[in-house]
């Protein structure tokens, strides 16, 4: 795995979400209170852009069909088994970075 940047955080407020591409991939970042969080960009369910969604407390949720993921360690809220992959965030400056598969 390697690091990226990827956002300045100045486009990335607390309570907000965006989606970000490297490579092919995509990732969902999530800013709660502060504290930057990255996580796989696509809804197990039918593949639902997750950085498109809205934070709701520690959970986001999918903008397709609402399914909601806490955002600090991928967990399905309801269903524990589901979880999304979750990527090591580092901020530089006003730069955030990921550290995703090379």
């Amino acid at each position: 795995m390697a690091f990226v940047k990827v956002l300045p955080v100045s486009s990335l407020p607390p309570g907000s979400t965006a989606e970000v591409s490297v490579g092919e991939n995509y990732y969902a970042l999530c800013n709660l209170d502060g504290e930057i969080h990255a996580l796989d960009g696509s809804c197990p369910c039918a593949g639902g852009p997750l950085g498109q969604g809205v934070l709701q407390g520690t959970l986001l949720v999918c903008p397709w069909h609402g399914r909601r993921y806490d955002c600090r360690t991928g967990i399905h809220h309801f269903d524990e088994e589901t979880r999304l992959a979750t990527f090591p965030v580092k901020i530089e400056g006003n730069d955030i970075w990921i550290d995703v598969p090379a």
